[in-house]
């Protein structure tokens, strides 16, 4: 099993007042040459933004966006829908960019900040017609058990976003002292996991909270949560 390990205060780090924004990879004036991507997924952004503040109207093309909020109210708005559309915690959104989008992302709340991942995963397939989509996921259904989020378009997984590329996106919730084995999906697939709260241990690695690992060249791995911790797992396809 091949490993790397991102501790959370080695991430990029830009404080824009209205935007605390920290990269796991190099993005927007953060770059790092040994932080450019992991396999397929070229973006994990884990931000904080400021009441009734948020990224005007820009483009995306040749991406999978996903947005998972953690707290308060995401609101979004695109080329393909006038409203603005809510996404709220415990919601994922996916957004093929394809030949082209246009949206804007703001914080939906006048009082309360937003905190949010973003996730870019490259597309094994180009200049697709963009789509967008949401769902809500119960939270009770990640309690020390893998909740499957996103999979491909070509999965039959019932109940999953779908994105173009052979990828999982996955959460689970779990009580300290209890463990549970990852298997992978796809053979040339590498897994990323960040550790969004707590504190875990994988092979002989302890994570602490955002911290993150990046495991490869294995069919399977274990985790053990060494207090009460919250995991995000994303695969990916190493070679693409």
């Amino acid at each position: 099993m091949k490993t790397i390990v991102h501790k959370a205060n080695s991430r990029g780090y830009a404080n824009h007042g209205w935007l605390q924004a920290n990269h796991s990879f190099s993005f927007a004036n953060f770059y790092n040459p040994e932080k450019i991507h992991f396999g397929a997924l070229r973006v994990l952004n884990d931000d904080v933004i400021a009441p009734k503040m948020g990224f005007g109207t820009h483009p995306h093309d040749n991406m999978e966006i996903i947005t998972i909020p953690l707290k308060g109210v995401l609101k979004h708005r695109d080329n393909m829908h006038n409203a603005w559309q809510p996404i709220l915690p415990g919601e994922v959104q996916v957004m093929s960019a394809g030949t082209g989008i246009q949206h804007s992302e703001i914080n939906g709340s006048d009082t309360e900040h937003l905190s949010l991942f973003q996730i870019w995963i490259i597309p094994n397939k180009s200049n697709v017609k963009p789509r967008y989509d949401q769902k809500a996921f119960s939270e009770d259904n990640r309690k020390n058990k893998l909740q499957t989020l996103v999979t491909s378009m070509e999965d039959n997984h019932i109940g999953s976003l779908k994105i173009h590329q052979d990828a999982v996106i996955s959460r689970i919730d779990m009580d300290k002292d209890n463990s549970f084995e990852y298997q992978l999906k796809y053979s040339n697939s590498g897994v990323y996991v960040m550790n969004v709260y707590g504190n875990i241990t994988i092979g002989n690695n302890t994570l602490g909270t955002r911290d993150a690992i990046g495991i490869s060249e294995t069919e399977t791995f274990q985790v053990v949560a060494n207090d009460n911790s919250g995991l995000l797992l994303i695969e990916v396809p190493m070679n693409f």
